[in-house]
């Protein structure tokens, strides 16, 4: 087969990920109800999972048991040649599997299955072939099958090992909804880095607050407002009434269009210019949600007031606040 110019390879990389979306797609169509209820079940109730897979599927495997691992349902990669050397051992009666195979007629994974039933151990299949050795001897199969790789040889693991995947993610997203995880249980799995950090620090944790505040009334002048937010470094000015509620927040974006609209900027008053009713954080609201805040909207904002159920200004959260506080862990 001859290369391809480089200018036709785009094309055929957009290609690629659409075929493996239409097979995940199918495949989430083609799941029978009955075979994912008792994996489910039988996932949620018994005591580790052992994952094992061959090759592509092995490294498949290994990422399945790690998002088991980090949502709350213990898993271990296992793998099948190993195994068959003595890591068996780390299996018992009350344990689950979880085997990969494309082919559902990998050698290894055909040898390793009967040393998990003679202990008792329920199997789950995500299998390429429906019909083969290995859906005839596990207890549960997940039909895992794709027309063809997005490989233009039908030859690389491309489609099948994306859509075997997809079938793992998604029985760990089904496991925490039946174990009840939520924001605090994530986080205990996640306790290093930015991930921690949002599902465990709060907004009052990382705020800026009192002195730190560039505050100014609605009827200070303009001039006086951009010589506060020079001074304060952090981007915006909080306008607030004398009895510390917030009226609004100038932003450089305000200060631009101020500039574009007015001639004489001398008479200009803060409230004339603000941004009124901006979007707020609270708080008590974790950091990951203050981040959602500010990215799950039509134009992305990179500071946030803080303020009280009463309307009341705490302090000033920004993007930068949210990103070193999860640096400060690493």
């Amino acid at each position: 087969m001859s290369a391809l110019p480089l200018s036709e390879t785009f094309d055929l990389m957009q290609a690629a990920m659409l075929d493996e979306a239409d097979a995940v797609r199918a495949c989430a169509g083609r799941l029978d109800r009955s075979s994912v209820l008792r994996a489910l079940e039988t996932l949620s109730a018994a005591g580790t999972c052992f994952v094992s897979g061959v090759g592509k599927s092995g490294l498949v495997a290994r990422k399945i048991a790690a998002s088991l691992t980090s949502t709350g349902r213990p898993a271990v990669f296992l793998h099948p040649v190993e195994a068959l050397h003595g890591d068996i051992g780390l299996v018992g009666e009350h344990d689950c599997a979880i085997l990969l195979s494309k082919s559902g007629a990998t050698e290894e994974i055909l040898r390793l299955l009967p040393a998990l039933k003679s202990r008792g151990v329920v199997c789950i299949g995500i299998l390429g072939t429906p019909n083969s050795p290995l859906a005839a001897m596990v207890d549960v199969v997940l039909d895992a099958s794709v027309e063809r790789e997005a490989c233009k040889l039908n030859a690389a693991p491309t489609s099948s090992t994306t859509t075997a995947l997809a079938v793992g993610d998604a029985l760990a997203v089904a496991l925490m909804h039946i174990n009840g995880i939520g924001h605090a249980d994530f986080a205990r799995h996640h306790p290093l880095g930015q991930l921690g950090r949002n599902l465990t620090l709060h907004v009052r944790d990382v705020m800026h607050s009192g002195d730190e505040l560039p505050l100014v009334l609605p009827q200070s002048d303009f001039r006086e407002a951009l010589i506060v937010s020079t001074a304060k470094h952090l981007g915006c000015v909080l306008i607030a009434g004398e009895d510390g509620a917030l009226r609004g927040i100038l932003t450089d974006g305000d200060v631009r269009r101020a500039l574009q609209r007015h001639e004489d900027i001398r008479q200009l008053r803060a409230g004339e210019v603000m941004t009124p009713d901006p979007v707020c954080a609270d708080p008590d609201m974790l950091l990951g949600q203050a981040l959602e805040l500010m990215e799950n909207r039509r134009t992305q904002i990179s500071v946030l007031p803080v303020v009280d159920k009463s309307g009341t200004l705490h302090g000033l959260i920004r993007l930068h606040d949210i990103v070193r506080a999860g640096g400060e862990q690493r």
